[in-house]
């Protein structure tokens, strides 16, 4: 396990903050409740921040050709058919996982490919599990072209929480199974939207584990 590159800076600062408190605390009133309250508690909040930005080495065992995997880990809240209307305008498969702040939270790519689309949104921060978050939220949609031509779109959505999407790859790049392609800070939901007749693996509630579970597998044809 090692800490994701995106919380580097935050943890350094967070750790250095901290300390000056602590230290402060302690010269000012020296060994009291007061300042082994503040140490357990800064202690508690350094090492949730810690957890949260963990980057855990994973790597998918199974078959690369038509499997989509999850691309974050979290709770499915949403599998169900429904109309996409920036990239696509017409309907397509909607798998839908949310991301509490107790999740890993670097996001996978869902399928290998050709990143075909990157595009950022601003927008509001309501609570990530609710279907107006796809729409109204601040997020990043990335489209990937498989060899086939087949394409699959994953949209990161900023939560409640969430202030901020890092999302890495440029139109061009190659997409591959495995690696990381963004970030999202402190709670959120990944989208991924597949072409009818694609097989859903999973369940709603089901909670699955990004660039691990498979969540479906998508037609041979063309879609």
């Amino acid at each position: 396990m090692k800490v994701h590159h995106e919380g580097r800076g935050i943890l350094i600062t967070l750790f250095l903050a901290l300390a000056a408190i602590n230290a402060g605390l302690f010269f000012s009133f020296k060994k009291c409740t007061l300042t082994y309250v503040v140490l357990v508690v800064s202690s508690i909040l350094f090492l949730l921040v810690l957890n949260f930005f963990r980057s855990p080495h994973r790597r998918f065992n199974g078959n690369h050709e038509d499997s989509v995997v999850a691309p974050a880990d979290g709770k499915i809240v949403a599998i169900e058919e429904v109309f996409e209307p920036e990239y696509f305008k017409e309907k397509r498969l909607l798998v839908s996982v949310f991301m509490s702040v107790f999740n890993v939270h670097a996001n996978w790519y869902p399928v290998s490919g050709v990143v075909k689309m990157n595009k950022h949104h601003n927008g509001r921060f309501v609570a990530a599990w609710l279907p107006k978050s796809s729409t109204e939220n601040e997020r990043s949609t990335v489209v990937i072209e498989r060899v086939n031509g087949t394409e699959v779109l994953v949209r990161q959505i900023a939560g409640a929480m969430a202030r901020r999407i890092v999302t890495y790859p440029e139109i061009g790049d190659e997409a591959h199974i495995d690696e990381h392609f963004g970030f999202i800070k402190f709670g959120s939901r990944v989208d991924v939207y597949l072409p009818i007749g694609t097989k859903i693996l999973v369940e709603m509630d089901q909670k699955v584990t990004g660039n691990q579970t498979l969540i479906a597998e998508l037609p041979i044809d063309k879609a």
